[in-house]
């Protein structure tokens, strides 16, 4: 079926004359297993807009101008061994639109209410997709970021309201990706601290949130040190995928931390936003060809691997 719309006028029209179409694009949508047989996933991160988190490099408003945030996703979506995208419902209600997500993973992110450089930045308190409305639309997977402050009394409402819905999720038998941090005000900053206890203590302590973590997934930052990765990821057996993070010019040094990083046992993919859909040439399929090239090839029913 032909996508519902092909411009950023049919999807301005849509959205104020047949909203229902969303839910319809949604109801209809072609879905696909999470994990792919053998191999490794590659997401593409846009939740970034919803949390103020606007700017890739030098330009402070890239990600505002989104009918082009739009053409770069479907652009990258579109290429050969992208499994998916993780977004706002905004955002996945624009590619529904699109047809951009056919036989894909839709991964719906939970909490976006912690604004960049706001004084409330830790209190990322559950303002997207509620883990019912991901079930409801038929969704694939959710992700939840916690962030821990050992000098916030607020982190300890944060754990708590990440455990209960990851439960939530669980109880939907839907996949949860968490991506867990220590952190510290520095300068009225926010900084993460991606030192090998830092990154390890994170992991340990969201590996144990809830009561199940059958649908449990982390996602994890590469290592100040890649080459410390491999005893950073020995903290937990729960799938993990890495995040990009911000990588400035330098997307070729990403891609060797990154390779290095996927042949650890417990990795089982990427999910990368702003460093794979604004390269710095410019040039998004080859960024992303040159991350699906860096993933573990996926085999068949059969045994046998996939080109």
């Amino acid at each position: 079926m032909s996508p519902a719309a092909s411009s950023l006028a049919d999807l301005v029209r849509l959205r104020a004359e047949r909203p229902e179409a969303i839910e319809e694009a949604a109801s209809r949508r072609r879905r696909r297993p999470l994990a792919p047989p053998g191999g490794q996933l590659l997401i593409l991160a846009a939740d970034h807009p919803a949390r103020g988190a606007l700017a890739v490099g030098g330009r402070a408003l890239a990600m505002a101008h989104r009918y082009e945030l739009l053409e770069r996703l479907c652009l990258a979506l579109s290429r050969p061994g992208v499994d998916g995208v993780l977004a706002t419902a905004d955002i996945v209600d624009d590619l529904l639109l699109l047809g951009a997500l056919e036989d894909k993973v839709v991964m719906g992110s939970l909490n976006r209410g912690g604004l960049a450089g706001a004084a409330f930045e830790l209190d990322d308190r559950f303002t997207g997709f509620r883990p019912l409305d991901l079930a409801r639309r038929g969704f694939d997977a959710g992700k939840l970021l916690l962030r821990i402050d050992h000098e916030d009394p607020g982190s300890l409402d944060t754990l708590h309201t990440a455990a209960r819905t990851i439960d939530a999720m669980a109880a939907h038998r839907l996949p949860v990706f968490v991506e867990p941090f220590l952190c510290h005000r520095e300068d009225g900053r926010l900084r993460t601290d991606l030192s090998i206890p830092a990154v390890t203590t994170a992991i340990a302590v969201a590996s144990g949130l809830a009561g199940s973590s059958a649908y449990t997934w982390l996602k994890v930052p590469v290592t100040e040190h890649p080459e410390d990765m491999a005893r950073v990821m020995e903290t937990s057996t729960l799938p993990a995928v890495l995040l990009g993070g911000e990588v400035g010019d330098d997307l070729e040094g990403a891609y060797e931390k990154w390779r290095g990083a996927l042949r650890l046992p417990t990795v089982r993919g990427l999910v990368v936003g702003r460093a794979l859909l604004y390269p710095p040439d410019g040039d998004v399929a080859r960024a992303v060809d040159t991350a699906v090239g860096l993933l573990r090839p996926r085999t068949t029913d059969e045994g046998r691997e996939t080109p």
